[in-house]
């Protein structure tokens, strides 16, 4: 393992904060009070980087920049979808650059009790440069978990998690330092947040900080929270995380995670219904003049063969949601064409006066128009339906195709390594790991 540079002994540190805001304006309880709470917080505790969910109002946004102006004078909101991706990041360090990547699946417009679809859930980026270390920071807002036993968003919310690991592959390959943060709406071992942290190699400060503060099991959103009416256990549940990882120049130390715990002293409410996450991280300069070791023989096999079943597990799962919006398009299909005949038929009813001149009209007029404008209604409704479940099966198709052919690559990657390390990482010598699921 690389050792940390004598030139560069000295460690720097940065302190890292996360909240799920809770900012939906008119709906969401002491919505302004609460904002001019953490507002007060974060100018107080100087955190290095903020990064913040659920901040729907871009007025909102704005009114913490003016309140953070000094201490936060960085700050960017991401736009995305109808009222906004939630999004905004606030740093003492420059910014030196912004990329918003939006989710090709959230959910479904018609779901309006829900709104995931309106937010434009997203992830965004922001290159900072702290001092001369580069860092790649990501904050995210993945679809909601409304129902653990029936949980129709499922395959959504895995393409998204796949979603975010090739980004942040793809998007972090010059950092020293990639931080990422956000509200996951996936419990620790859920298949989106095992897929993201061992395909991004991404780790968790809640499992590597020899120090915590914060509540049972690093709960997140818990029952103590008066805001919170949806947490199905006492303990809580952790929905909310910060992930990092170093670089071959950089290694990366979480000193201490700590968390809000509910109620905030003062005040009658807390900052949000969820808690807040803090981590203090030690950044270390490595000497390069060492080889890169690649870990204990035998880890990148195991590393393989696990990222095989998590992607076939995920695929797996995407083709189930797959079939399920194929249905659905057949169902909206036929449903669009009965509408057509209905009003194709009311049509020809309505031509006859006009062929058989003096033949009175055989239906009342009012009942007539008004099952002429259901049934336009009908084959209206039904037609943006086929559109939006046809986007969704191409999304999904798509989203399937890319988990084959990486299922594919790790396979023959599995297969280069040596009997050896092979037997080590329990996979039979003589077949792959895992097996495709059925088409």
């Amino acid at each position: 393992m690389a050792t940390p540079d004598p030139v560069h002994s000295n460690p720097v540190r940065l302190r890292v904060f996360s909240l799920n805001c809770w900012g939906i304006r008119y709906l969401s309880k002491h919505c302004a009070q609460r904002y001019a709470m953490i507002g007060d917080l974060l100018a107080k505790e100087q955190y290095d980087v903020v990064l913040l969910q659920e901040v729907w109002s871009e007025k909102d946004f704005d009114s913490l920049k003016k309140r953070l102006v000094c201490s936060h004078p960085h700050g960017h909101y991401f736009k995305s979808g109808v009222i906004g991706s939630g999004l905004a990041i606030f740093s003492k360090h420059r910014i030196q650059d912004t990329f918003c990547y939006r989710y090709s699946l959230n959910g479904y417009p018609y779901m309006i009790q829900h709104g995931d679809w309106f937010g434009g859930k997203a992830v965004g980026m922001a290159l900072l440069n702290i001092g001369n270390i580069t860092a790649h920071v990501y904050v995210t807002h993945l679809h909601a978990e409304y129902s653990r036993e029936k949980d129709s968003y499922l395959p959504h919310r895995v393409v998204q998690a796949w979603e975010l690991q090739q980004f942040i592959r793809y998007t972090s390959a010059g950092a020293d330092v990639v931080i990422a943060a956000g509200d996951f709406n996936m419990h620790p071992m859920d298949l989106g947040n095992r897929l993201l942290r061992t395909y991004t190699d991404l780790r968790d400060a809640y499992v590597e900080t020899p120090s915590f503060d914060g509540c049972e099991d690093g709960g997140t959103m818990i029952a103590d929270n008066p805001n919170n009416d949806m947490v199905p256990s006492e303990k809580g549940i952790r929905i909310d995380y910060i992930l990092f990882k170093g670089s071959a120049k950089m290694e990366l130390h979480c000193e201490s995670m700590s968390t809000t715990k509910g109620s905030v002293p003062n005040h009658t409410f807390p900052y949000s219904d969820h808690e807040a996450l803090t981590v203090e991280l030690r950044l270390d300069r490595v000497s390069q003049d060492k080889p890169q070791g690649d870990g204990p023989p035998g880890r990148g096999s195991e590393r393989t063969a696990e990222l095989v079943d998590i992607v076939t597990e995920a695929r797996t799962e995407v083709k189930v949601g797959l079939h399920c919006a194929q249905r659905m398009c057949y169902t909206a299909t036929r449903t669009g064409v009965m509408g057509l005949a209905l009003l194709l038929l009311e049509l020809a009813i309505a031509a006859v006066p006009w062929l058989a001149l003096g033949t009175p009209q055989p239906f009342p007029s009012v009942s007539f128009y008004l099952l002429g404008t259901l049934c336009f209604a009908i084959l209206l409704t039904t037609s943006l339906l086929y559109v939006f479940y046809s986007i969704e099966i191409k999304c999904l198709q798509e989203a399937e195709d890319q988990m084959r052919l990486a299922v594919g690559c790790l396979q023959e990657r599995l297969r280069g390594f040596p009997v050896g390390t092979l037997r080590s990482a329990g996979v039979p010598e003589s077949q792959p790991r895992a097996v495709e699921p059925k088409e």
